[in-house]
């Protein structure tokens, strides 16, 4: 069964489960206009709505009676609230972040918004942010502003473009459609819990597999089942001192693999 379209939520949205995203404002009112605001959030069509609405309906006190603002660009696939926050401190507070400290200060005919994108690029090519496997989403094209080609985000960042909706786990929801079913006394429930109990071995340990440590090889060809623990000290081999991959081969059918697109398959964006 589809998710529930929420009010405000775009028709034609990606879905994204387990949403953690840091965002960019811009300020369209003719008084305060170019003024831009940096956040985070787990709902982006509801957050944007907030902001709007002002301070009483849970926006932030800077944007506040200062709207309307547009969501321009959002940056999500952080593996959790906490680094999608710190990410989000370091952008709003680049003078301050230990990170940061290479990237030139706003230069007096640079405007604010264009400084906000410039440090973007830089710290999507700074770790530790280099390695996670982020999605820059333009969600109002007109606003766009190339990257510099010397800054441009890796390879295993994709840069697209559209609205996005998030979308609780789908593990969560098919435990809970499953459990209904049951309760009907449906064929197709046994059917699917028969499934979910089908044993799978990690192609490099050999060892049991279970749902929630799964990583599947991204050609239908293969289809070969890893530990995540399994698959990540394959392709972190040949890098010292590094604990998050970029790329690697499959044990299996010698596929480049990008770690980022598999996580991605995992949470169920692909």
């Amino acid at each position: 069964m589809p998710p529930k379209k929420k009010a405000g939520e775009p028709s034609d949205a990606k879905v994204v489960e387990d949403f953690f995203g840091v965002y960019l404002l811009y300020c369209t009112n003719p008084k305060y206009k170019g003024r831009t605001y940096i956040g985070f959030t787990v709902d982006p069509n509801r957050r944007i709505t907030q902001h709007n609405k002002g301070k009483h309906a849970g926006g932030a006190w800077r944007t506040s009676n200062r709207g309307p603002w547009e969501m321009v660009l959002i940056v999500h696939g952080f593996p959790n609230d906490i680094s999608a926050l710190r990410f989000e401190w370091s952008w709003q507070h680049p003078a301050r972040s230990r990170r940061l400290r290479h990237v030139p200060a706003k230069k007096s005919r640079e405007k604010t918004y264009e400084f906000c994108i410039r440090l973007l690029a830089n710290m999507l090519n700074t770790e530790p942010w280099v390695r996670l496997p982020l999605t820059v989403r333009w969600l109002k094209p007109e606003y766009e502003i190339s990257f510099p080609h010397s800054l441009a985000p890796p390879l295993h960042m994709p840069i697209v473009h559209g609205p996005v909706k998030s979308v609780k786990s789908a593990t969560t929801t098919s435990k809970t459609a499953v459990a209904s079913a049951s309760e009907d006394g449906g064929e197709g429930a046994a059917r699917e819990m028969e499934d979910s109990d089908q044993v799978l071995f990690c192609n490099i340990c050999f060892k049991t597999v279970s749902s929630g440590e799964k990583m599947e090889c991204l050609n239908v060809r293969c289809g070969a089942i890893s530990h995540i623990i399994c698959l990540s000290q394959c392709f972190l081999a040949k890098e010292d001192n590094q604990m998050l991959p970029v790329e690697g081969t499959c044990v299996t059918c010698e596929c480049v693999l990008q770690w980022g697109d598999l996580v991605r398959k995992k949470n169920g964006c692909y």
